[in-house]
């Protein structure tokens, strides 16, 4: 059984809101690819009591606890002093952190107000995690059955600590043989979806079967036991990526590199050494700003009037039908351009669709190559910032799905 770990973030800020606990989120990732299972989330206000009475039933009911937030110069930072309440161990001043500290302010030719002084004072027999990107350092220590790691709440601070020094202490303290993750990703179908075609697939009671939906993808997720038979696990990926069918870009896990749609178009584009021009309508730049910095992409046209882009291009409007105007357009840029391919996004829906969240607008995707034209459609619903974004999606994935049949 792998070890159990608790994530307890303190302060006031992330209880009401006012920050975003992403730590938490972080460190969870991070763990459980260690082999740890994280069994529960915690934040606690700046208040002493609820710390130490959370610090005492953590000490009897996991392995392992991260505890991030608190070690800062003011009143409301009280980790450590409630790790002092909670098991009985007096706070004593450590020089070295102090030092530290100093330093910290000096090399900024700052002086150092006196309530930083607190940042050094851990509880009796806490060994001391030197923190080279704050003021805070952080400290752990055994207390029950849990090994404690308490480190500042800053992301950044936090991070560093973990990479450098808790990752490698947990990795010699525990014995952790992590489960393996399989993550197959989808663009185009949705959970139940999903669900209902791998309905018949039998999944063996010791494999976790779990869904993700993002705005970007929907992520199916099958979690096998650190000795599940490889040969057995291929096969049952195998079945779920085939129900699945070319709804399927990426499956993370299996040795390849992989990644978001983006990610996989890159590849492909970048393989195939293509080069590519795009106008986009209802995706309004966001399909170029999703490839920023690719060097495939050649050119790249927002037009909110068809009309216009149609006569600067001295293309004849049919809006009638589109796939012949996105026909022309496409001939066009290719004829004044150096790009082999030529994506055309066209929808129709006049401007009161495509802002209104319950009208859906039709959308037009148009693809020029070598081996000549290749279109599809599709309709979009929500809104103006979900039709934006899913229109730059169902493009890119439109030239997912050319590149991959070439492929086959």
């Amino acid at each position: 059984m792998n070890p159990i770990l608790e994530i307890f973030s303190q302060g006031e800020e992330v209880v009401t809101g006012q920050t975003v606990d992403t730590n938490a989120a972080w460190l969870s990732e991070q763990v459980v690819n260690m082999g740890f299972t994280v069994t529960r989330h915690t934040a606690v206000g700046d208040k002493l009591d609820d710390l130490t009475a959370l610090l005492r039933e953590i000490s009897v009911r996991a392995d392992c606890c991260i505890c991030t937030g608190g070690l800062g110069p003011t009143s409301d930072d009280l980790t450590a002093e409630a790790v002092a309440k909670a098991f009985g161990l007096p706070l004593e001043f450590d020089e070295v952190a102090f030092e530290q500290i100093q330093r910290f302010f000096a090399r900024r030719n700052r002086v150092m107000p006196e309530s930083n002084r607190k940042q050094a004072m851990f509880p009796k027999g806490a060994e001391r995690i030197d923190n080279a990107w704050g003021t805070a350092p952080g400290f752990s220590l055994r207390a029950g059955r849990c090994w404690f790691a308490f480190v500042p709440g800053v992301p950044s601070e936090m991070r560093h600590l973990f990479l450098e020094s808790i990752g490698p202490t947990l990795a010699s303290r525990f014995l952790l043989r992590p489960d393996k993750l399989i993550t197959i990703r989808t663009f185009g179908l949705g959970e139940s979806a999903i669900q209902q075609r791998i309905s018949a697939i039998e999944i063996p009671a010791q494999v976790q079967l779990g869904f993700r939906a993002s705005s970007d993808d929907v992520q199916t997720k099958l979690l096998f036991p650190h000795d599940y038979p490889e040969a057995a696990l291929t096969a049952l990926v195998g079945k779920v990526a085939a129900e699945l069918g070319d709804n399927v870009f990426a499956i993370d896990g299996l040795g390849q590199t992989s990644g978001d749609l983006v990610f996989t178009v890159d590849q492909l584009m970048t393989t195939g050494k293509h080069t590519m021009a795009v106008v986009e309508t209802a995706s309004q730049g966001l399909l170029a700003a999703k490839c920023i910095g690719k060097d495939w992409l050649l050119e790249t046209r927002y037009e909110q009037s068809l009309e216009r882009l149609c006569q600067k291009l001295g293309v004849t409007v049919n809006i009638n039908d589109l796939p012949a105007t996105a026909q022309a357009i496409a001939g066009e840029i290719h004829k004044t351009g150096t790009a082999d391919f030529v994506l055309i996004q066209l929808y129709s829906g006049d401007k009161q669709a495509f802002h209104d969240k319950e009208l859906a607008i039709n959308l037009h995707n148009t693809l020029l190559t070598k081996d000549g034209f290749f279109q599809a459609a599709g309709s979009v619903a929500g809104p103006i910032e979900r039709k934006q974004n899913q229109a730059a999606l169902l493009a890119l994935d439109f030239l997912r799905r050319y590149l991959q049949q070439k492929e086959l």
